[in-house]
Protein backbone atom coordinates (compact mmCIF):
# COMPACT_ATOMS: atom_id res chain seq x y z
CA UNK A 1 0.00 0.00 0.00
CA UNK A 2 2.82 2.37 0.88
CA UNK A 3 1.11 4.55 3.23
CA UNK A 4 4.25 5.25 4.61
CA UNK A 5 5.92 6.72 1.77
CA UNK A 6 2.62 9.40 0.99
CA UNK A 7 3.11 12.85 1.72
CA UNK A 8 2.21 14.31 5.41
CA UNK A 9 -0.76 16.52 3.79
CA UNK A 10 -1.95 13.35 2.05
CA UNK A 11 -1.82 11.05 5.04
CA UNK A 12 -2.99 13.02 7.27
CA UNK A 13 -6.06 13.59 4.52
CA UNK A 14 -6.25 10.04 3.76
CA UNK A 15 -6.76 9.45 7.75
CA UNK A 16 -9.35 11.89 7.71
CA UNK A 17 -11.58 10.12 5.35
CA UNK A 18 -13.88 7.56 5.26
CA UNK A 19 -11.13 5.04 3.93
CA UNK A 20 -11.02 1.96 6.08
CA UNK A 21 -7.01 2.82 6.37
CA UNK A 22 -5.20 4.06 7.82
CA UNK A 23 -6.56 3.95 10.92
CA UNK A 24 -5.55 4.06 14.69
CA UNK A 25 -2.45 1.37 14.01
CA UNK A 26 -1.53 2.78 11.24
CA UNK A 27 -1.52 6.38 13.27
CA UNK A 28 0.14 4.91 16.00
CA UNK A 29 3.14 3.25 14.14
CA UNK A 30 3.70 7.06 12.46
CA UNK A 31 3.88 8.28 15.94
CA UNK A 32 6.25 5.76 17.01
CA UNK A 33 8.44 6.77 14.04
CA UNK A 34 8.52 10.26 15.04
CA UNK A 35 9.39 9.45 18.42
CA UNK A 36 12.35 7.20 17.49
CA UNK A 37 13.42 10.02 14.63
CA UNK A 38 12.95 12.34 17.63
CA UNK A 39 15.18 10.49 19.88
CA UNK A 40 17.68 9.66 16.75
CA UNK A 41 18.06 13.94 16.29
CA UNK A 42 19.49 13.91 19.82
CA UNK A 43 22.01 11.99 19.19
CA UNK A 44 23.07 13.59 15.55
CA UNK A 45 22.91 16.88 17.61
CA UNK A 46 25.21 15.04 20.17
CA UNK A 47 27.94 13.21 17.98
CA UNK A 48 31.15 15.22 16.87
CA UNK A 49 30.69 17.29 19.95
CA UNK A 50 34.34 17.35 21.93
CA UNK A 51 31.92 17.30 25.21
CA UNK A 52 30.23 14.21 24.62
CA UNK A 53 33.61 12.58 23.20
CA UNK A 54 33.62 9.95 26.03
CA UNK A 55 29.80 8.91 24.86
CA UNK A 56 30.14 9.30 21.35
CA UNK A 57 30.52 5.16 20.35
CA UNK A 58 27.15 4.73 22.61
CA UNK A 59 25.89 7.41 20.70
CA UNK A 60 26.48 6.10 17.60
CA UNK A 61 25.35 2.45 18.64
CA UNK A 62 22.13 4.62 20.10
CA UNK A 63 21.87 5.91 16.33
CA UNK A 64 21.79 2.76 14.60
CA UNK A 65 19.07 1.40 16.80
CA UNK A 66 17.24 4.20 16.66
CA UNK A 67 17.32 4.59 12.46
CA UNK A 68 16.52 0.43 12.12
CA UNK A 69 13.13 1.33 14.93
CA UNK A 70 12.49 4.12 12.56
CA UNK A 71 12.30 2.24 9.50
CA UNK A 72 10.34 -0.91 11.50
CA UNK A 73 7.74 1.61 12.55
CA UNK A 74 7.37 2.96 9.19
CA UNK A 75 6.79 -0.75 7.34
CA UNK A 76 4.14 -1.59 10.72
CA UNK A 77 1.84 1.33 8.96
CA UNK A 78 1.47 -0.67 5.56
CA UNK A 79 1.70 -4.10 7.75
CA UNK A 80 -1.04 -2.53 9.64
CA UNK A 81 -3.35 -1.59 7.16
CA UNK A 82 -2.66 -5.15 5.30
CA UNK A 83 -3.51 -7.44 8.11
CA UNK A 84 -7.22 -4.82 8.16
CA UNK A 85 -7.80 -5.82 4.67
CA UNK A 86 -8.70 -9.79 5.48
CA UNK A 87 -11.14 -8.70 8.21
CA UNK A 88 -12.84 -5.89 6.74
CA UNK A 89 -13.92 -8.79 3.84
CA UNK A 90 -14.84 -10.81 6.22
CA UNK A 91 -17.15 -8.09 7.55
CA UNK A 92 -18.79 -8.24 4.27
CA UNK A 93 -19.30 -11.89 4.12
CA UNK A 94 -22.58 -13.37 3.37
CA UNK A 95 -24.71 -15.18 6.70
CA UNK A 96 -27.80 -16.05 4.89
CA UNK A 97 -27.76 -19.58 5.44
CA UNK A 98 -26.17 -21.83 8.61
CA UNK A 99 -23.27 -22.65 6.39
CA UNK A 100 -22.88 -19.09 5.33
CA UNK A 101 -22.54 -17.91 9.17
CA UNK A 102 -20.27 -21.10 9.91
CA UNK A 103 -17.83 -19.83 7.47
CA UNK A 104 -18.41 -16.18 7.75
CA UNK A 105 -17.30 -16.87 12.06
CA UNK A 106 -14.84 -19.15 10.87
CA UNK A 107 -13.20 -16.87 8.57
CA UNK A 108 -13.76 -13.84 11.34
CA UNK A 109 -12.09 -15.59 13.76
CA UNK A 110 -8.91 -16.22 11.81
CA UNK A 111 -8.87 -12.38 10.55
CA UNK A 112 -9.10 -10.96 14.19
CA UNK A 113 -6.01 -12.82 14.84
CA UNK A 114 -4.27 -11.76 12.10
CA UNK A 115 -5.45 -7.72 12.64
CA UNK A 116 -3.52 -7.84 15.84
CA UNK A 117 -0.22 -8.47 14.92
CA UNK A 118 0.56 -5.84 13.54
CA UNK A 119 -0.69 -3.50 16.19
CA UNK A 120 0.64 -6.16 19.15
CA UNK A 121 4.23 -5.48 16.98
CA UNK A 122 4.10 -1.84 17.27
CA UNK A 123 4.06 -2.19 20.98
CA UNK A 124 7.00 -3.91 21.06
CA UNK A 125 8.72 -1.51 18.98
CA UNK A 126 7.83 1.36 21.46
CA UNK A 127 8.88 -0.73 24.39
CA UNK A 128 12.49 -0.93 22.88
CA UNK A 129 12.16 2.50 21.60
CA UNK A 130 12.33 3.84 24.69
CA UNK A 131 15.03 1.61 26.10
CA UNK A 132 16.78 4.09 23.35
CA UNK A 133 15.59 6.99 24.01
CA UNK A 134 16.00 6.94 27.73
CA UNK A 135 19.63 6.54 26.84
CA UNK A 136 19.70 9.49 24.27
CA UNK A 137 17.73 11.71 27.71
CA UNK A 138 20.89 10.75 29.85
CA UNK A 139 23.92 10.70 27.45
CA UNK A 140 23.05 13.48 24.63
CA UNK A 141 23.54 16.79 24.43
CA UNK A 142 21.69 18.96 26.98
CA UNK A 143 20.72 21.27 24.20
CA UNK A 144 18.45 18.76 23.05
CA UNK A 145 17.42 17.12 26.37
CA UNK A 146 13.67 18.22 25.96
CA UNK A 147 13.57 16.78 22.35
CA UNK A 148 14.00 13.38 24.37
CA UNK A 149 11.26 14.00 26.59
CA UNK A 150 8.86 14.84 23.53
CA UNK A 151 10.17 11.31 22.25
CA UNK A 152 9.25 9.30 25.03
CA UNK A 153 5.89 11.20 24.73
CA UNK A 154 4.95 10.09 21.38
CA UNK A 155 6.22 6.84 22.11
CA UNK A 156 4.21 6.24 24.92
CA UNK A 157 0.90 7.61 22.90
CA UNK A 158 1.92 5.34 19.99
CA UNK A 159 2.00 1.94 22.70
CA UNK A 160 -1.28 3.28 23.72
CA UNK A 161 -2.90 3.39 20.67
CA UNK A 162 -1.68 0.35 19.55
CA UNK A 163 -2.77 -1.64 22.40
CA UNK A 164 -5.89 0.06 21.66
CA UNK A 165 -6.27 -1.60 18.44
CA UNK A 166 -5.31 -5.25 19.94
CA UNK A 167 -8.24 -4.47 21.91
CA UNK A 168 -10.78 -3.79 19.50
CA UNK A 169 -9.89 -7.05 17.73
CA UNK A 170 -9.81 -9.78 20.78
CA UNK A 171 -13.01 -8.39 21.96
CA UNK A 172 -14.48 -9.74 19.13
CA UNK A 173 -12.75 -13.58 19.49
CA UNK A 174 -14.66 -16.00 20.32
CA UNK A 175 -11.63 -18.06 21.64
CA UNK A 176 -11.42 -16.28 24.88
CA UNK A 177 -8.32 -18.19 26.27
CA UNK A 178 -5.97 -16.83 22.97
CA UNK A 179 -7.81 -13.22 24.25
CA UNK A 180 -7.54 -13.16 27.26
CA UNK A 181 -3.72 -14.09 26.88
CA UNK A 182 -3.27 -11.22 24.39
CA UNK A 183 -4.86 -9.03 26.82
CA UNK A 184 -2.79 -9.46 29.36
CA UNK A 185 0.42 -9.36 27.14
CA UNK A 186 -0.74 -6.47 26.02
CA UNK A 187 -1.70 -4.79 28.93
CA UNK A 188 1.91 -5.93 30.56
CA UNK A 189 3.46 -4.37 27.76
CA UNK A 190 1.68 -0.88 27.67
CA UNK A 191 2.16 -0.65 31.47
CA UNK A 192 5.75 -0.97 30.68
CA UNK A 193 5.70 1.57 28.43
CA UNK A 194 4.28 4.22 29.97
CA UNK A 195 6.23 3.39 33.35
CA UNK A 196 9.30 3.92 30.71
CA UNK A 197 8.10 6.84 29.13
CA UNK A 198 6.68 8.88 32.47
CA UNK A 199 10.63 7.95 34.05
CA UNK A 200 11.88 9.49 31.16
CA UNK A 201 9.80 12.98 31.69
CA UNK A 202 9.92 13.34 34.91
CA UNK A 203 14.25 13.17 34.42
CA UNK A 204 13.73 15.71 31.44
CA UNK A 205 11.28 18.04 33.28
CA UNK A 206 13.14 17.53 36.23
CA UNK A 207 16.54 19.29 33.93
CA UNK A 208 14.22 22.07 32.60
CA UNK A 209 11.83 23.01 35.73
CA UNK A 210 13.12 25.55 38.19
CA UNK A 211 12.54 24.12 41.87
CA UNK A 212 11.54 20.13 40.35
CA UNK A 213 15.44 18.48 40.20
CA UNK A 214 15.48 15.31 41.28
Amino acid sequence: MELAKKTCEAFVEELASGAPVPGGGGASALVGALGAALGNMVGSLTVGKKKYAAVEADILHLKERASMLQNAFLELIDADAEGFAPLAAAYSMPKETPEQREEKARVMESALKDACAAPFAILERCSEALDVIGEFAGKGARLAVSDAGVAALLCRAAAQGASLNVYVNTKLMADRAFAGELNARTERLTALCAHKADEIYASVRGQLVPGEEI
